[in-house]
């Protein structure tokens, strides 16, 4: 983003009005509001006079004198974000240190999911917390909707995939499309009229009939906002990249193509972001090369493929397909660290001994030559045979990465057991079997490097280079000025008192200690829960459980450190194909190796909290992917038993996961009609009030699956074996939890 760009409307309206808010009772000029909030140039001086008039229109402002404004009344009227449940009530999200705001269906006016709202909230609580009233909606979360169309005689009605959308759209037949009756579709919303009980929309888009491969991605993607392709001048403007390598640009870069270099990556990958170069010194330490592809060496600073990219913010890995960050050319060819090609790389090179102790390290711009492409696969069998091409330097690189997790280990790292849901497809993408990617050590030797190689970057912008001899200061004798340059960090923060206490009392009943009295031994006993559950009837919900007790991790130019890996400095360097983030770094290190300042810090932490969000909603569009082949793989098993384990227990049903394939579905509380259950919140369970009969979170159990629902995406299944029965009924709980 070039340094002139304007903040964005929605973010200075929330800047302006929070400035105005902590200068309560004071009337200021824009002058003075530009002042508090560091705006110097001309066109963002003019969108705050802009701002100021929004907000004095929506009356969040008053203009006691001619230029002058005050917030007005900020204990009455707020702004925050609406978050909808199924049933049309709805919250809304305000500051952290405030409760959300109840809103009941018959107020939320026009608002629809995830939108900007203005509200009215009530002096008095209401049944105990805070309610108010939409008054108005200040920004559409999205304006296109993805559902199934029902087609009537004189018009059409659009009904949402998204559960949070409590409303039909309705679409005259001229703005149809020609739409078939039930077929999947992509409506605008086009107005909502006073008064009216739908909103008007017209189709944009005909994907097909429910249960098509194709209509059913592409409604996920258009559901998320994925882009299907690029724009043309896009393409045109990537496919005009000079793509050779000068011997003047080689000249530049520190030349490691004759050091034994090779990349390991998935076997279906296309796009190779990182390599790894191994060279023994003469002093017998190793010297290992963490090269990363110089994607900023291509993708210039403003230009039409950097916009799109930060749009983009991130490659999106559905089921059946990747939606990338960068176009083809760049990610799969001109960037991608290919086998047998020179390639630019930015790269941190590191000096180690055996016992991986780190002498020395460099960080700078590269010229390599992969001279191998590994699988995991590959590498495994070479780790757990010990034969195999570059055997050598695949053990000692191995060797090495076990020192580094141990060393993560001693200083509070987390260690989760990852493993990904994989569908086998046809070529028409219809699932032929699941299986599962788990982390071996192959997996995790590139880990240990890109964990090394993101937290040395991060301390080397963050802290300053406190190492005197680095080949870059050789021949410069001034002092770095920018010793405290600005960063873009991944941070995670600790998790709350309230859900340490609560994961705490949980496995204290399954006979599980934990001390939290210091982050530390909260972090050592955590590693050892999940080792000591392993195996067990309870170690999927405990492991659900204390991952569900952390935050998430999220992108900020304000470091806090990372606590589930326990550094820190740590930020994203090694994806830069991938991830926008990590272009910004790569950014920064260049600029703070050139002892200069790359950008300014509000300027970067609006695109990490984009990135946060793109990220988030990438995660998403994936699980909608996923859970689509799962029902699509079920559906020709309905009346088919399958062992499996109780995944989640809520006020309207229970969750179970069949063991074999991981499939999820539900059996509802309404159908659960062998006894008068009740839902025993603290104890994440169903009880039987007659029999005792009990179902708990891990539990495993026999199902049948009643139905397969490509529509909802949804599975429903029922119970075939028998509860455990109580030999105490725990005393019912009052009141219910709200429902989010």
């Amino acid at each position: 983003m070039s340094k002139n760009k304007k903040p964005s409307k929605s973010y200075l309206f929330e800047q302006v009005l929070d400035l105005l808010k902590h200068n309560a009772g004071k009337a200021l000029n824009h002058k003075q509001i530009s002042a508090g909030l560091e705006i110097n140039t001309d066109p963002e001086r003019l969108q705050v006079i802009e701002v100021l008039e929004l907000l004095k229109e929506q009356a969040f402002v008053t203009e006691p004198e001619v230029g002058k404004f005050m917030v007005k009344d900020v204990k009455t009227y707020i702004s925050g974000v609406i978050d909808f449940t199924s049933s049309g009530t709805a919250y809304v999200t305000v500051a952290e240190s405030e409760s959300d705001i109840f809103i009941s269906e018959r107020k939320t006016k026009d608002a629809l999911q995830g939108d900007l709202v203005k509200i009215y909230v009530y002096a008095q609580k209401v049944r105990g917390k805070k309610e108010g009233e939409v008054i108005e909606v200040i920004k559409r979360n999205k304006t296109t909707f993805v559902g199934t169309v029902q087609v009537l005689p004189r018009f059409c009605f659009l009904i949402p995939d998204n559960h949070k959308i409590h409303v039909d759209f309705f679409i005259p037949l001229d703005k149809s499309m020609g739409v078939k009756n039930g077929q999947k579709a992509s409506a605008r919303l086009t107005e909502w009229k006073k008064g009216d009980a739908n909103p008007n929309a017209e189709i944009i888009e005909v994907f097909g009939f429910p249960g098509e491969h194709q209509a059913e991605i592409h409604a996920i993607m258009a559901e998320y906002g994925l882009p299907a392709e690029f724009p043309a001048a896009v393409e045109k403007a990537a496919k005009d990249i000079p793509t050779e390598i000068t011997p003047a640009e080689i000249a530049r870069r520190r030349d490691f193509r004759d050091i034994t270099t090779f990349t390991i990556d998935p076997v279906d990958a296309k796009d190779f972001d990182d390599a790894l170069s191994y060279k023994v010194l003469d002093n017998g330490n190793y010297e290992i090369g963490v090269h990363i592809a110089d994607v900023t060496h291509y993708l210039k600073i403003g230009g039409i493929i950097d916009k799109e990219a930060i749009q983009r913010a991130t490659s999106v890995y559905l089921v059946d397909r990747c939606i990338p960050m960068l176009p083809e050319v760049l990610s799969n060819f001109v960037c991608s660290l290919r086998p047998n090609e020179e390639k630019c790389c930015f790269s941190a090179v590191f000096e180690m001994d055996e016992e991986g102790t780190i002498f020395h390290q460099w960080f700078g711009k590269t010229v390599i030559y992969s001279n191998r492409r590994f699988s995991y696969e590959e590498v495994q069998k070479i780790i757990e045979s010990g034969e195999g091409e570059y055997k050598d330097e695949i053990l000692i690189l191995d060797k090495l990465a076990k020192k580094l997790r141990a060393e993560r280990t001693r200083k509070g790292s987390i260690f989760f057991d990852k493993e990904e849901v994989k569908f086998n497809l046809d070529e028409h993408g219809n699932p032929l079997g699941v299986y599962f990617k788990k982390q071996q050590d192959a997996h995790k030797l590139i880990e240990d490097f890109m964990l090394l190689a993101n937290r040395k970057v991060a301390e080397f912008i963050g802290k300053g280079n406190k190492d005197e001899k680095h080949e870059q200061q050789k021949n410069n004798k001034s002092k770095d000025k920018d010793n405290k340059s600005v960063c873009v960090y991944r941070v995670h923060d600790i998790p709350s008192n309230e859900k340490l206490s609560d994961l705490t009392s949980f496995v204290s009943r399954f006979g599980y200690e934990m001390n939290t009295k210091s982050k530390l031994s909260t972090v050592q006993s955590i590693n050892k829960l999940l080792v000591d559950v392993k195996g067990k009837k309870e170690g999927g919900m405990i492991e659900l459980l204390t991952l569900r007790s952390m935050p998430k991790a999220v992108y900020t130019v304000k470091n806090i450190g990372h606590y589930g890996l326990g550094f820190e400095y740590y930020t994203h360097f090694t994806s830069p194909i991938r991830r926008y983030p990590d272009v910004l770094v790569h950014r920064l290190l260049e600029a703070k190796l050139n002892h200069k300042l790359y950008s300014n810090a509000d300027e970067l932490e609006m695109l990490c909290k984009h990135s946060s969000d793109m990220e988030r909603m990438a995660a998403e569009a994936e699980r909608a992917s996923i859970k689509y082949k799962q029902v699509e793989f079920m559906e020709d098993k309905v009346g088919q038993t399958f062992p499996g384990v109780i995944s989640g227990v809520t006020e309207w049903g229970i969750y179970v996961e069949i063991i074999e394939n991981k499939c999820e579905g539900m059996i509802k509380a309404r159908d659960m009609r062998d006894d008068n259950y009740y839902f025993d919140e603290d104890n994440y369970r169903y009880v039987g009030r007659n029999t005792g009969r009990i179902y708990s979170l891990g539990d495993t159990v026999t199902i049948e699956v009643k139905r397969a629902d490509l529509i909802k995406k949804q599975l429903d299944f029922a119970f075939v074996t028998s509860a455990v029965v109580a030999q105490d009924k725990p005393q019912q709980r009052q009141g219910k939890k709200r429902r989010r």
